[in-house]
């Protein structure tokens, strides 16, 4: 169903708009136009689907479900949530916001979060083909380790405290502690419903909507200019301060899963160390300028800074691992 936004951004940025399909501007165009469409389909879907879901069913049970004694199995079913699910960093922050307001807890949600841009099958399937099930298992185990261990992370910190007021907000209306008081209120009707979806969706959209625009233009603008050449020339050593390095000029750059996996190959085959590829290539997929400045919407400086911090720490110890074994 997504690729339908890829053919309408084929035919505005190569038919409308008459850029060609091999240039920078074209790739760049392009890149700014399916994500926008996809991304505001996405934040109305889901925001005013989950809405509707809080007004109509008990969620509480799901969320008393994922937050009690099963709460490890809440972090892995949110990390496995992630992994199937076909979006990229910045695409996965409108089921963010849909979770926030819908009260499951924010360490399960950030699960989700870190761990869908990492892995989708469409990345699996790539990978498998282009460098074998070791490498692409070994990819997939440490995107779901860092979920799931990311997650357990920002619950231990109460990470809630530091989303932005309008989000601590939400969350914190659809909180079993505020259950009670709640009990006794008459059933909505189907209007009241929607009229309550719809006013949900309006305040998030009003508050996020230039920044997907900024958000999305910065990742267009350096979409394509991956410097494959000087990351070959520069990290093929092995050196130790090689990944971290190599995390670091991830940070600037964007791209999903999908679109990375070629860049990996060509990494790989070129000689590049695999876990110094694997630590760039992570680090270009999750830990983008674009999506933190989206993020920026729902959270504080102060959990962006750790949420960034946990991401470079796990890339730069997983590639230090893999280089370690791959040498040994």
């Amino acid at each position: 169903m997504l690729s339908i936004f890829t053919d309408l951004a084929d035919w505005m940025a190569y038919t409308l708009f008459g850029l060609l399909p091999g240039s920078k501007l074209g790739g760049a165009v392009h890149f700014f136009i399916e994500d926008t469409t996809k991304i505001f389909f996405l934040l109305v879907l889901m925001i005013y689907f989950i809405a509707l879901i809080r007004a109509s069913l008990n969620i509480e049970k799901v969320r008393d479900y994922l937050a009690g004694k099963n709460r490890f199995i809440g972090y892995f079913m949110g990390s496995i949530f992630g992994a199937i699910t076909p979006f990229c960093s910045c695409s996965s922050i409108p089921v963010f916001l849909g979770f926030t307001s819908g009260g499951i807890p924010v360490g399960i949600t950030m699960a989700f979060l870190l761990t869908s841009p990492l892995i989708n099958e469409v990345a699996v399937l790539l990978l498998l083909s282009l460098v074998g099930w070791e490498i692409t298992l070994a990819y997939v185990l440490v995107g779901l380790v860092i979920g799931i261990a990311g997650g357990m992370f920002l619950d231990l910190i109460h990470a809630e405290r530091l989303l932005q007021p309008f989000a601590l907000k939400a969350y914190q209306s659809a909180n079993p502690a505020t259950v009670a008081e709640r009990v006794n209120t008459p059933k909505l009707t189907p209007k009241e419903r929607h009229e309550f979806a719809k006013h949900e969706l309006l305040d998030i959209l009003s508050r996020v909507w230039k920044w997907v625009f900024i958000g999305v233009g910065l990742g267009a603008a350096l979409h394509g200019y991956v410097p494959v050449e000087w990351i070959e020339t520069n990290l093929g050593s092995g050196q130790w301060w090689s990944v971290p390095m190599a995390v670091l000029l991830g940070i600037p750059l964007y791209s999903n899963a999908t679109g990375v996996i070629p860049v990996m190959e060509s990494l790989i085959t070129k000689g590049l160390p695999i876990g110094t590829t694997l630590a760039f290539c992570m680090s270009t997929v999750a830990a983008s300028f674009p999506e933190f400045i989206l993020l920026k919407q729902v959270m504080t400086w102060k959990l962006l800074a750790i949420i960034l911090a946990l991401l470079l720490c796990s890339f730069t110890v997983m590639g230090w691992s893999l280089n370690a074994v791959s040498f040994s």
